[in-house]
C-alpha cells in the first residue's frame, strides 16, 4: 500500500501572508485641499486602463457610502457597527484578489479626518492616528504604501478657510486667526502620528505645490513605477476655491452681514506677519522631511513619468491661493 505524503493545511497567518503577496494596499489618506478630488476623478475616468494594469481603485464614492461606515470613531459608533466595517473591506479585499487585482488604491482624504473639524479644534487632524491605525487593522495587515499630500501651511488654512466660507461656516475672526497660526501641530506632527499607526507600511510624502496639475506623476509616485499612469484628465481641476468676489457674493446672498476686507483676488485670511510665521513652520517640516523625516517617512518631491510633461496646466491655477506660486526663500517669524 502506498501512502501519499501528507501536506498540513496552511494556517490562517500563512493564508493572510500568502494574500497580502498577492495584493498590495495603497492608502492614498489626503490631505484635503491639495488637488485630491481632481486626482480622484482622473483615476475614475482612467479605471478601465488601470484595471487592466492590476491597479484596482477604491474612491470616496464607495469609501464612504458603501465600506467605511461604523469604522471610525464617531459619536454613538458601536464595537458591532466596526465590526461590520472590517469585515466588509476585507470581504472586498478577497473578492478583488480572486480578481487578479495586483494593487488596490484606497483614496479618500475623509480618512485622516474633516477639513470642519480642524477648524473647530484648531488643529492639523489631531486623531489621525487612531483613524489610520483603524484602517491599517481593517485591511489586515495588507498596506504596505501610505501617501501623504501637505501643502504649505499659509495656503492650506487660507483654503480650508476659503471652501469652508463658502459652505455655511462664518467668516474667522482676529482671535481664531490667531489660534490657527500658534496652533502646536504642523505636518511635522501628522506625518509622526501616521507612521506611529502604520508600522510596517513605507510613508511617502508628496508636496501639493510639486504635483498640483500632474495627477499622473501622483499616480507613477504611488505606484512606484508597477503602472504606467494614462495622460488623459491629468491636468483636470476641481473643487476650486472661490475667488474674493465670488465669496463676497456668497456672503451678501446669506445675509449676515459678514464681508471680506478689499485685497487681491485670491482671497488670504492672515495678514503679512501670520502667513510668514505660517511659512516658515511649514519650511521647517520640509527641512525635517528632506533630512530623512527620523526614518518615518520619505519626501518625494518630483516625480515626472514618461510623456508628463505635456500635462503641466498651462494656465494659472485658481484652486488655492496665489502663496501656491510663492518664492521659496526664507522668511521671518514673528
Amino acid at each position: 500500500m502506498i501512502v501519499a505524503a501528507h501536506t498540513p493545511w496552511p494556517s490562517g497567518a500563512a493564508l493572510r501572508n500568502k494574500v497580502r503577496a498577492i495584493m498590495d494596499v495603497i492608502l492614498h489618506i489626503g490631505t484635503h485641499r491639495t488637488a485630491t478630488t481632481a486626482y480622484q476623478r482622473y483615476l475614475r475616468l482612467n479605471a478601465p486602463d488601470l484595471t487592466a494594469q492590476g491597479l484596482h481603485v477604491w474612491g470616496p464614492l464607495r469609501t464612504r457610502q458603501k465600506l467605511f461606515p461604523g469604522l471610525m470613531p464617531s459619536a454613538g459608533a458601536t464595537q458591532a457597527a466596526r465590526d461590520r466595517a472590517v469585515g466588509r473591506i476585507r470581504l472586498n479585499c478577497h473578492r478583488l484578489v480572486r480578481q487578479g487585482a495586483r494593487q488596490l488604491l484606497v483614496s479618500d482624504e475623509n480618512m485622516m479626518g474633516f477639513m470642519r473639524d480642524n477648524l473647530c479644534a484648531t488643529r492639523l487632524y489631531r486623531d489621525v492616528g487612531e483613524r489610520v491605525a483603524r484602517l491599517v487593522h481593517a485591511f489586515d495587515g495588507r498596506v504596505g504604501h501610505v501617501v501623504l499630500g501637505i501643502r504649505s501651511l499659509d495656503s492650506y488654512w487660507a483654503s480650508v478657510i476659503g471652501y469652508s466660507v463658502a459652505r455655511g461656516v462664518p467668516v474667522p475672526g482676529p482671535d481664531r486667526l490667531d489660534r490657527l497660526v500658534t496652533q502646536p501641530r504642523s505636518w511635522r506632527d501628522v506625518v509622526t502620528d501616521v507612521a506611529c499607526a502604520s508600522p510596517g507600511a513605507r510613508l511617502s510624502v508628496l508636496p501639493f505645490e510639486n504635483f498640483v496639475g500632474r495627477a499622473d506623476a501622483e499616480l507613477a509616485a504611488m505606484t512606484e513605477g508597477r503602472v504606467i499612469p494614462p495622460a488623459a484628465h491629468a491636468a483636470d481641476s476641481r473643487n476650486e476655491t472661490p475667488d474674493r468676489a465670488a465669496l463676497q457674493a456668497i456672503l451678501h446672498d446669506r445675509g449676515r452681514g459678514e464681508t471680506l476686507p478689499d485685497g487681491p483676488a485670491c482671497w488670504q485670511p492672515f495678514d503679512t506677519l501670520q502667513a510668514a510665521a505660517l511659512r516658515e513652520t511649514h519650511l521647517n517640516d520640509l527641512f525635517w522631511l528632506r533630512a530623512g523625516a527620523d526614518g518615518l517617512a520619505t519626501l518625494t518631491e518630483d516625480h515626472v513619468p514618461q510623456g508628463a510633461g505635456a500635462n503641466l496646466p498651462g494656465h494659472p491655477m485658481t484652486r488655492g491661493q496665489e502663496n501656491d506660486r510663492q518664492e521659496r526663500g526664507l522668511v521671518q517669524t514673528r
